[in-house]
Protein backbone atom coordinates (compact mmCIF):
# COMPACT_ATOMS: atom_id res chain seq x y z
CA UNK A 1 0.00 0.00 0.00
CA UNK A 2 1.20 3.29 -0.73
CA UNK A 3 2.05 6.58 1.27
CA UNK A 4 -0.40 9.11 1.69
CA UNK A 5 1.15 12.58 2.05
CA UNK A 6 0.10 15.65 3.43
CA UNK A 7 0.87 19.08 1.92
CA UNK A 8 -0.15 22.10 4.48
CA UNK A 9 -0.97 25.71 2.52
CA UNK A 10 -2.25 23.50 -0.09
CA UNK A 11 -3.45 26.50 -1.61
CA UNK A 12 -0.37 28.71 -1.65
CA UNK A 13 2.20 28.49 -4.97
CA UNK A 14 4.45 25.89 -4.25
CA UNK A 15 1.85 23.61 -1.84
CA UNK A 16 -0.39 23.52 -5.13
CA UNK A 17 1.83 22.79 -7.50
CA UNK A 18 3.37 20.16 -5.37
CA UNK A 19 -0.23 18.99 -5.00
CA UNK A 20 -0.68 18.46 -8.44
CA UNK A 21 2.89 16.75 -9.10
CA UNK A 22 1.84 14.03 -6.27
CA UNK A 23 -1.47 13.82 -7.60
CA UNK A 24 0.51 13.30 -11.51
CA UNK A 25 2.63 10.75 -10.42
CA UNK A 26 -0.32 8.62 -8.89
CA UNK A 27 0.06 9.52 -4.74
CA UNK A 28 -2.78 9.83 -2.30
CA UNK A 29 -2.15 13.32 -1.06
CA UNK A 30 -4.28 15.65 1.19
CA UNK A 31 -4.02 19.30 1.27
CA UNK A 32 -4.26 21.67 4.21
CA UNK A 33 -5.88 24.81 3.71
CA UNK A 34 -6.89 28.42 5.90
CA UNK A 35 -10.42 28.39 6.99
CA UNK A 36 -10.95 31.28 4.30
CA UNK A 37 -8.19 30.28 1.63
CA UNK A 38 -9.02 31.18 -2.05
CA UNK A 39 -8.50 27.86 -3.99
CA UNK A 40 -8.20 29.28 -7.49
CA UNK A 41 -4.40 27.51 -7.55
CA UNK A 42 -5.81 24.34 -6.87
CA UNK A 43 -9.59 24.41 -9.81
CA UNK A 44 -10.06 21.03 -10.93
CA UNK A 45 -8.19 19.49 -8.52
CA UNK A 46 -11.07 19.29 -5.78
CA UNK A 47 -12.07 15.76 -4.95
CA UNK A 48 -8.99 14.17 -6.15
CA UNK A 49 -7.23 15.85 -3.34
CA UNK A 50 -9.38 16.13 -0.25
CA UNK A 51 -9.14 19.40 1.12
CA UNK A 52 -9.44 20.45 5.13
CA UNK A 53 -9.71 23.51 6.39
CA UNK A 54 -7.81 23.78 9.32
CA UNK A 55 -6.47 26.83 11.35
CA UNK A 56 -3.00 25.62 11.97
CA UNK A 57 -2.25 27.71 14.83
CA UNK A 58 -5.15 25.74 16.61
CA UNK A 59 -3.12 22.46 18.07
CA UNK A 60 -6.90 20.93 18.58
CA UNK A 61 -7.76 21.38 15.15
CA UNK A 62 -4.51 20.42 13.70
CA UNK A 63 -4.41 17.26 15.55
CA UNK A 64 -7.83 16.56 14.58
CA UNK A 65 -6.79 16.65 11.10
CA UNK A 66 -3.76 14.41 11.54
CA UNK A 67 -5.85 11.74 12.85
CA UNK A 68 -8.37 11.78 10.69
CA UNK A 69 -5.66 11.88 7.59
CA UNK A 70 -3.18 9.24 8.82
CA UNK A 71 -0.58 10.70 6.71
CA UNK A 72 3.35 9.14 6.14
CA UNK A 73 4.86 12.05 4.63
CA UNK A 74 3.73 15.22 5.30
CA UNK A 75 5.53 18.61 3.76
CA UNK A 76 4.46 21.61 5.58
CA UNK A 77 4.46 24.95 3.80
CA UNK A 78 1.44 26.65 5.54
CA UNK A 79 3.23 30.34 6.43
CA UNK A 80 2.78 33.78 6.44
CA UNK A 81 4.53 36.85 6.20
CA UNK A 82 5.74 36.19 2.73
CA UNK A 83 4.24 38.86 1.01
CA UNK A 84 4.09 42.93 1.94
CA UNK A 85 0.77 42.70 2.88
CA UNK A 86 1.51 40.46 5.85
CA UNK A 87 3.10 42.42 8.27
CA UNK A 88 1.86 41.85 11.47
CA UNK A 89 4.27 40.71 13.60
CA UNK A 90 2.19 38.51 15.95
CA UNK A 91 0.25 36.80 13.24
CA UNK A 92 3.70 35.92 11.73
CA UNK A 93 5.28 34.36 14.71
CA UNK A 94 1.51 32.34 15.42
CA UNK A 95 1.53 31.13 12.30
CA UNK A 96 4.99 30.02 11.50
CA UNK A 97 6.58 29.40 15.18
CA UNK A 98 3.21 28.05 17.17
CA UNK A 99 1.74 26.56 13.94
CA UNK A 100 5.48 24.80 13.61
CA UNK A 101 4.50 23.49 17.02
CA UNK A 102 1.53 21.78 16.68
CA UNK A 103 2.11 20.02 13.15
CA UNK A 104 5.29 18.53 14.49
CA UNK A 105 3.09 17.09 17.45
CA UNK A 106 0.88 16.03 15.52
CA UNK A 107 3.62 14.65 13.23
CA UNK A 108 4.57 12.58 16.39
CA UNK A 109 1.26 12.03 17.77
CA UNK A 110 0.29 9.96 14.55
CA UNK A 111 3.83 8.49 13.63
CA UNK A 112 4.59 9.79 10.51
CA UNK A 113 7.61 8.62 8.38
CA UNK A 114 9.03 12.25 7.25
CA UNK A 115 8.17 15.81 8.00
CA UNK A 116 9.95 18.17 5.50
CA UNK A 117 10.16 21.72 6.85
CA UNK A 118 10.12 24.93 4.36
CA UNK A 119 12.53 27.20 5.49
CA UNK A 120 13.83 30.54 3.54
CA UNK A 121 17.20 32.08 2.41
CA UNK A 122 16.01 35.17 4.46
CA UNK A 123 16.95 33.66 7.62
CA UNK A 124 20.78 33.94 6.81
CA UNK A 125 20.20 37.78 6.08
CA UNK A 126 23.08 39.50 3.54
CA UNK A 127 26.18 37.94 2.77
CA UNK A 128 28.90 38.75 0.46
CA UNK A 129 29.37 34.93 -0.80
CA UNK A 130 27.40 31.90 -1.63
CA UNK A 131 25.10 31.13 1.17
CA UNK A 132 25.69 27.46 3.14
CA UNK A 133 23.54 25.93 5.49
CA UNK A 134 26.10 26.42 8.53
CA UNK A 135 26.43 30.10 7.79
CA UNK A 136 25.35 32.30 10.75
CA UNK A 137 22.01 33.45 10.38
CA UNK A 138 21.28 37.07 10.43
CA UNK A 139 17.46 37.76 9.91
CA UNK A 140 16.40 41.28 9.73
CA UNK A 141 12.67 41.22 9.29
CA UNK A 142 9.73 39.26 11.69
CA UNK A 143 9.38 36.83 8.47
CA UNK A 144 12.69 35.77 8.62
CA UNK A 145 12.96 35.96 12.62
CA UNK A 146 10.07 33.48 12.42
CA UNK A 147 11.68 31.21 9.79
CA UNK A 148 14.82 30.84 11.63
CA UNK A 149 12.80 29.92 15.10
CA UNK A 150 10.78 27.10 13.03
CA UNK A 151 14.29 26.21 11.31
CA UNK A 152 15.81 26.27 14.89
CA UNK A 153 12.82 24.11 16.10
CA UNK A 154 12.91 21.53 13.76
CA UNK A 155 16.49 20.63 14.37
CA UNK A 156 16.05 20.51 18.05
CA UNK A 157 12.52 18.10 18.00
CA UNK A 158 15.25 15.71 15.46
CA UNK A 159 18.10 16.05 17.52
CA UNK A 160 16.01 15.75 21.30
CA UNK A 161 12.91 13.46 19.91
CA UNK A 162 14.25 11.89 17.13
CA UNK A 163 11.52 13.39 14.67
CA UNK A 164 12.08 12.78 11.13
CA UNK A 165 12.23 16.34 10.06
CA UNK A 166 14.19 17.99 7.36
CA UNK A 167 13.98 21.64 6.30
CA UNK A 168 14.85 22.47 2.95
CA UNK A 169 15.38 26.07 2.70
CA UNK A 170 14.63 27.73 -0.70
CA UNK A 171 15.81 30.35 -2.19
CA UNK A 172 13.66 33.18 -5.05
CA UNK A 173 11.31 30.29 -6.35
CA UNK A 174 9.21 31.33 -9.21
CA UNK A 175 6.63 29.30 -11.89
CA UNK A 176 3.44 29.22 -12.81
CA UNK A 177 0.56 29.83 -10.09
CA UNK A 178 2.67 32.16 -8.40
CA UNK A 179 1.03 35.22 -6.49
CA UNK A 180 -0.08 37.70 -9.04
CA UNK A 181 2.32 40.69 -7.42
CA UNK A 182 5.83 38.71 -7.55
CA UNK A 183 8.36 39.54 -10.03
CA UNK A 184 8.17 37.32 -12.50
CA UNK A 185 4.17 36.90 -13.24
CA UNK A 186 4.26 40.74 -13.36
CA UNK A 187 6.78 41.33 -15.92
CA UNK A 188 5.74 38.50 -17.62
CA UNK A 189 1.97 39.50 -18.15
CA UNK A 190 2.94 42.77 -18.77
CA UNK A 191 5.49 41.73 -21.42
CA UNK A 192 2.77 40.03 -23.21
CA UNK A 193 0.74 43.22 -23.25
CA UNK A 194 3.54 45.01 -24.22
CA UNK A 195 3.59 47.01 -21.60
CA UNK A 196 6.68 48.83 -20.17
CA UNK A 197 7.85 46.95 -17.29
CA UNK A 198 8.73 49.16 -13.82
CA UNK A 199 12.02 47.77 -12.39
CA UNK A 200 14.31 48.63 -9.15
CA UNK A 201 17.64 48.86 -10.01
CA UNK A 202 18.76 46.72 -12.72
CA UNK A 203 21.65 45.22 -10.57
CA UNK A 204 19.49 43.77 -7.76
CA UNK A 205 20.02 40.23 -7.32
CA UNK A 206 18.55 36.68 -6.33
CA UNK A 207 19.03 33.19 -7.03
CA UNK A 208 15.31 32.21 -9.13
CA UNK A 209 14.55 28.82 -9.02
CA UNK A 210 11.74 27.19 -11.20
CA UNK A 211 9.47 25.66 -8.56
CA UNK A 212 9.09 22.45 -11.10
CA UNK A 213 13.07 22.42 -9.62
CA UNK A 214 11.54 22.57 -6.45
CA UNK A 215 9.12 20.05 -6.34
CA UNK A 216 11.43 17.70 -7.44
CA UNK A 217 13.25 18.03 -4.08
CA UNK A 218 10.31 17.67 -2.11
CA UNK A 219 9.94 14.15 -4.00
CA UNK A 220 13.37 13.20 -3.04
CA UNK A 221 12.05 11.56 -0.04
CA UNK A 222 14.13 8.55 0.72
CA UNK A 223 17.01 10.26 0.58
CA UNK A 224 15.27 13.04 2.89
CA UNK A 225 14.21 10.44 5.13
CA UNK A 226 17.94 9.69 5.60
CA UNK A 227 19.05 12.94 6.53
CA UNK A 228 16.68 14.01 9.67
CA UNK A 229 18.09 16.99 11.23
CA UNK A 230 19.45 18.71 8.23
CA UNK A 231 18.87 22.12 6.48
CA UNK A 232 19.62 22.04 2.55
CA UNK A 233 19.48 24.72 0.80
CA UNK A 234 17.30 24.54 -2.72
CA UNK A 235 18.27 27.39 -5.40
CA UNK A 236 20.01 27.04 -8.57
CA UNK A 237 23.72 28.19 -7.13
CA UNK A 238 23.43 31.07 -9.60
CA UNK A 239 23.08 34.14 -8.97
CA UNK A 240 20.75 36.54 -11.11
CA UNK A 241 20.47 40.34 -11.42
CA UNK A 242 17.16 41.58 -12.57
CA UNK A 243 18.87 42.97 -15.69
CA UNK A 244 19.61 39.26 -16.42
CA UNK A 245 15.66 38.83 -15.66
CA UNK A 246 14.33 41.13 -18.09
CA UNK A 247 17.33 40.36 -20.87
CA UNK A 248 16.12 36.42 -20.77
CA UNK A 249 12.45 37.58 -21.06
CA UNK A 250 13.34 39.67 -24.14
CA UNK A 251 15.09 36.91 -25.71
CA UNK A 252 12.26 34.28 -24.75
CA UNK A 253 9.70 37.01 -26.53
CA UNK A 254 12.08 37.30 -29.71
CA UNK A 255 11.77 41.28 -29.17
CA UNK A 256 12.44 43.86 -26.82
CA UNK A 257 11.08 44.84 -23.45
CA UNK A 258 10.71 47.99 -21.87
CA UNK A 259 12.47 48.19 -18.92
CA UNK A 260 11.66 51.47 -16.78
CA UNK A 261 14.91 51.09 -13.98
CA UNK A 262 14.36 53.13 -10.81
CA UNK A 263 10.70 53.18 -11.29
CA UNK A 264 9.90 50.44 -8.38
CA UNK A 265 11.18 52.15 -4.65
CA UNK A 266 13.90 49.48 -3.78
CA UNK A 267 12.71 47.00 -0.51
CA UNK A 268 14.52 46.92 2.73
CA UNK A 269 16.88 43.41 2.00
CA UNK A 270 17.56 44.06 -2.07
CA UNK A 271 20.82 43.11 -2.34
CA UNK A 272 23.52 42.96 -5.28
CA UNK A 273 23.93 39.76 -4.01
CA UNK A 274 22.35 36.83 -2.84
CA UNK A 275 23.28 33.11 -3.96
CA UNK A 276 22.61 30.03 -2.58
CA UNK A 277 25.59 27.50 -2.68
CA UNK A 278 23.36 23.92 -3.34
CA UNK A 279 26.12 21.47 -3.28
CA UNK A 280 24.79 19.99 0.44
CA UNK A 281 21.62 19.54 -1.61
CA UNK A 282 23.54 17.67 -4.44
CA UNK A 283 25.33 15.22 -1.97
CA UNK A 284 22.51 14.37 0.10
CA UNK A 285 19.47 14.52 -2.10
CA UNK A 286 21.56 13.61 -5.25
CA UNK A 287 19.50 16.91 -6.81
CA UNK A 288 20.16 19.81 -8.95
CA UNK A 289 18.09 21.87 -10.92
CA UNK A 290 17.27 21.27 -14.51
CA UNK A 291 16.15 24.81 -15.52
CA UNK A 292 18.29 27.49 -15.86
CA UNK A 293 16.95 31.41 -16.07
CA UNK A 294 16.75 31.28 -19.59
CA UNK A 295 14.42 28.12 -19.78
CA UNK A 296 12.66 28.82 -16.55
CA UNK A 297 11.31 32.30 -17.85
CA UNK A 298 10.22 30.52 -21.39
CA UNK A 299 8.14 28.33 -19.72
CA UNK A 300 6.85 30.83 -17.38
CA UNK A 301 5.88 32.89 -20.79
CA UNK A 302 4.07 29.60 -22.10
CA UNK A 303 2.46 29.14 -19.46
CA UNK A 304 1.23 32.40 -18.48
CA UNK A 305 0.00 33.13 -21.91
CA UNK A 306 -2.24 30.23 -21.28
CA UNK A 307 -3.61 31.05 -18.21
CA UNK A 308 -3.65 34.64 -18.76
CA UNK A 309 -7.95 34.48 -17.43
CA UNK A 310 -6.83 33.34 -14.35
CA UNK A 311 -4.67 36.17 -13.65
CA UNK A 312 -6.93 39.02 -15.06
CA UNK A 313 -8.86 39.80 -12.24
CA UNK A 314 -6.52 38.86 -9.46
CA UNK A 315 -4.29 42.12 -8.70
CA UNK A 316 -3.29 40.88 -5.39
CA UNK A 317 -4.45 37.18 -4.10
CA UNK A 318 -4.16 36.16 -0.45
CA UNK A 319 -3.43 32.99 -0.02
Amino acid sequence: MGRTFLVTGAAGFIGANLCRRLLADGEAVHGIVRPDSDLWRLDGLQGAVPLHRVDITSPGAVAEAFAAIGPQVVYHLATHGAYPFQRDMAQIVLSNVSGMVNVATACASTGVELLVNTGSSSEYGRKSRPMREEDTLEPDSYYAVSKCAQTMLCQTLARQTGLPVVTLRLFSVYGPYEEPSRLVPTIVLRALRAEALEMAAPNTARDFVHVDDVVDAYLRVESLMAHAGEVINIGTGVQNSLQDVVDALADAMGRPVEARWGEMAARPWDTSTWVADVSKANRLLGWRPRLDLSSGIGHCIEWFRDHVDLYADRARVRC
